[in-house]
């Protein structure tokens, strides 16, 4: 329904018309299972195949390219066969046009990013909202359906557009009502509130006390490691209890869950251990003079080391802060060592209905539980996807393991996504197939399409799987080639 002017692309930028002729811009990919080099791109027209690619089982046709086969009804653009290991396979390729999708973000931080429920945006616009923080992780959710289409043109937008540079490993800029503002890319560091974030907690408090209680022993009479979720104290904790720690009589603010082990002792921030703390004495409240005595040695820690001091009580046992002694430096670093660095994860999530099943087969409801029986193995531009439990194809993709600008958008507006669909052939005859429409990989890797009158390809782009990835065609994702089913 897109007019597309003699020279020009479309809106989606997707397809553009060469000559009256519909071009699609982005080349076919195609996976070839070698050490990753760089990917050239060859234009289908401008030469004859010159057998550069060998069909074949260490090669992979992939949806990135392929074109799709919404809004309308018809066979997906490339039903393909191959030979696996002695067996008949077929892999339906197709770009799916996604309004239910979205984009869950992993970011790697100790810091509080905002309250669970919080509104995430882009500009002005809600895109998103922060979920549960898991540990040592910050957790956001970006789009879904009711921010692409269930708000205003520019909230649909933005958040398309948002998605599509998270999945195209760009980075974005995002803010989050009362709380941080942050900038993130697949693949990178965080910057929050405009400094780059470094490392993850090793641990919450409680955990960290645990690890390193026997490095400690006989180096300092207490250590509070300070955390939001959980604050560790030595003397208490029963880590500290089974090596012989001798109680200091430290009181804590906050509320004690287990011994050693405190909830609440501040309120969420981006300070010491995740907190909104930038001086750690305000915990801790008066010593216990039955058990404490002057001298007595304190030292404070966050749970990533970033954050450290050293107390001594006074006469009055009241904590009188000194340069940190050299004894202490190697744990502190020691902490620092085992904190891993700060990342962001962006993991592309979709449900898979609507005609993109019926461009596989006639019978949708049988692609759904192929895939839900293992029968048929899903991947998402090569690489491998988690598929939920339940009804339906839901699935999740981290977008590192994709080739570079794998993702696509049309204005409705939605994301573009490659998807794989790879089956044994008399799987795929008993779903009801598009038998008519399959072709032979080497017919797919020429740039011909198995339908009547339609785009032409721009050309093809070879690159070799990444290293991490399973090979899709590979025996191992397919159960039933061990005997089960």
């Amino acid at each position: 329904m897109c007019f597309i002017a003699e020279g020009r692309s479309g809106a989606c930028d997707r397809y553009a018309n060469d000559n009256g002729n519909l071009i699609r811009l982005d080349p076919l990919t195609i996976l070839e299972n070698r050490e990753a080099t760089d990917a050239n791109v060859v234009p289908f027209l401008e030469r004859e195949w010159n057998g550069d690619i060998v069909p074949g089982p260490e090669t992979f046709i992939t949806a990135i390219g392929a074109g799709t086969t919404y809004p309308d009804y018809k066979p997906a653009p490339f039903i393909v066969s191959s030979e696996v290991d002695g067996v008949d396979m077929i892999t339906v390729v197709t770009e799916g046009i996604f309004s239910y999708c979205g984009v869950k973000l992993k970011i790697d931080t100790d810091r509080h990013l905002g309250d669970e429920c919080a509104v995430v945006r882009s500009g002005d616009e809600a895109i998103g909202h922060v979920t549960t923080s898991e540990y040592g992780s910050q957790m956001l959710s970006i789009g879904g359906v009711h921010h692409l289409t269930g708000g205003s043109k520019k909230e649909g937008r933005l958040t398309c557009s948002t998605m599509l540079a998270l999945c195209n490993g760009e980075p974005a800029d995002l803010t989050i009502d009362g709380g941080a503002e942050l900038t993130v890319q697949a693949g990178g560091a965080p910057i929050i509130n405009g400094a780059l974030e470094e490392r993850m907690r090793v641990g919450c408090g409680s955990a960290t006390v645990g690890m390193f209680a026997a490095q400690w022993k006989g180096l300092v009479d207490e250590v509070v490691v300070v955390d939001d979720h959980i604050t560790g104290v030595m003397s208490e904790h029963q880590a500290g209890k089974v090596i012989g720690w001798e109680p200091t009589g430290i009181k804590i603010n906050g509320r004690r869950s287990t011994p050693g082990r405190y909830f609440q002792v501040a309120e969420p921030g981006t300070g010491w251990g995740g907190t909104n703390l930038t001086d750690p004495l305000a915990i801790i409240d008066k010593f216990d003079p039955k058990t404490a005595r002057a001298g007595l040695s304190i030292l404070m820690v966050s749970t990533t080391g970033e954050h450290a001091a050293y107390f001594e009580l006074n006469d009055d046992l009241i904590p009188v802060q000194h340069d940190m002694p050299d004894h202490l430096l190697p744990s502190v670093k020691r902490i620092e060592d085992n904190c891993e660095p700060a990342l962001t994860s962006v993991l592309f999530m979709a449900g898979a209905g609507g005609s993109l099943r019926s461009g596989v087969t006639e019978h949708p409801v049988g692609l759904t539980r192929s895939v839900q029986k293992s029968l048929t193995y899903v991947s998402c531009g090569g690489a491998p996807v988690y598929t939920w439990p339940g009804g339906g194809i839901t699935f999740m993709a981290d977008v590192m393991r994709l080739p570079k600008n794998a993702f696509g958008y049309v204005p409705t507006p939605a994301l573009v996504a490659p998807l794989e669909f790879t089956m044994r052939a008399d799987d795929y005859r008993s779903l009801g197939g598009h038998m008519d429409y399959v072709m032979p990989f080497e017919e797919a890797v020429k740039g011909k399409t198995g339908r009547q009158n339609d785009h032409q390809l721009k050309g093809r782009r070879s690159v070799a799987t990444s290293s991490s990835n399973p090979w899709p065609a590979g025996s191992d994702n397919y159960p039933w080639r061990n005997g089960t089913e």
